[in-house]
């Protein structure tokens, strides 16, 4: 079978030696390389910085593309068009969110016992982590792993996602939630909604100034969905309160923003995800999918064109 890797800078560091390798054995010739796919690829393997195609592009040059494997997370950039065309997409979306959830779940902790005040100055009362109730918003991949997590230390969880039946919300131990009630009742309250047109804005001014006075706010999902004036706005009402954003809109925020000299807003460079050397993983989880789906076993991470309008 003809594999080809191609991407960005990161392409090679997700896509390691003995990984690569492995694919070349699997697929029984050698994976290359390349900065382009030629029309006899059978099979792609990419990550960040993945080229998107015109469904009329592959359809007229990528006649022999069966299979793209995405070595990250979201595909919603470029896989529509691919699955137009009856080409498989998998993604290794799960392995980019565990490092995701635990970052958030840690946050959550320090949250508990107000670390971020060290630096914000706010002065709030800790309250430990069986004290506090945390909310998660969106209960994909990620947000469902922060939810367990945090179950795990003995702590309540409220959580909302529409799309799920109430039984979700039971096996996994989270009380289900109305966003208002979330934004109102919750000490820390989590995003993980999915980035989509339906979402963008939606934790909207009336939500965000719900919170406590003293609440945390940590945003390690997408960025558009936030009010982020209100959100500043809310920061200002009450010094107490605190925003941990690991993601804005736009990124990075513009010169000059209130959010990047608001007292109690602290802003990380998108790092909640997999970074360094984490990032193997996803190379290695997508050769394990590439292992199952031409051995005829069931994939474990296939992306379907209805699963495009809920992920992240």
């Amino acid at each position: 079978m003809k594999v080809v890797l191609t991407g960005g800078p990161a392409l090679r560091r997700v896509y390691t030696e003995e990984t690569v390798e492995k694919i070349s054995r699997i697929a029984g010739e050698k994976a290359l390389f390349a900065d382009t796919v030629p029309p006899d690829a059978e099979a792609l393997f990419s990550t960040w910085g993945m080229p998107a195609f015109s469904s009329d592009f592959i359809e007229k040059n990528l006649t022999c593309l069966k299979y793209v494997f995405y070595g990250a997370g979201s595909v919603r950039g470029f896989a529509r068009p691919f699955l137009e065309n009856g080409v498989r997409v998998f993604s290794a979306w799960q392995a980019n969110g565990v490092p995701v959830a635990e970052f958030t779940a840690a946050q959550t902790v320090l949250c508990a016992k107000r670390y971020f005040d060290v630096f914000t100055k706010a002065g709030g009362t800790p309250k430990g982590i069986q004290g506090i109730k945390a909310g998660i918003i969106g209960l994909g991949a990620i947000g469902s792993l922060v939810c367990r997590i945090l179950r795990a230390k003995g702590i309540c969880v409220y959580a909302y996602d529409r799309f799920l039946p109430d039984k979700y919300f039971e096996d996994i131990g989270v009380r289900r939630a109305s966003l208002e009630e979330l934004f109102s009742e919750c000490d820390v309250i989590t995003n993980h909604l999915a980035d989509n047109a339906e979402t963008r804005g939606m934790l909207g001014r009336d939500l965000i100034m719900r919170m406590k006075p003293d609440a945390y706010f940590i945003n390690t999902g997408r960025g558009a969905q936030v009010d982020q004036d209100a959100l500043l706005d809310a920061l200002k009402e009450s010094p107490e309160r605190t925003a941990l954003l690991d993601v804005t809109y736009p990124e990075p925020l513009p010169e000059g923003h209130g959010l990047l000299t608001c007292r109690n807003a602290i802003i990380s460079p998108h790092i909640a995800g997999s970074l360094g050397s984490e990032v193997s993983e996803m190379g290695r989880f997508m050769c394990d999918e590439f292992e199952r789906v031409v051995s005829g076993l069931p994939p474990l991470y296939e992306v379907t064109a209805e699963m495009l309008e809920i992920m992240a």
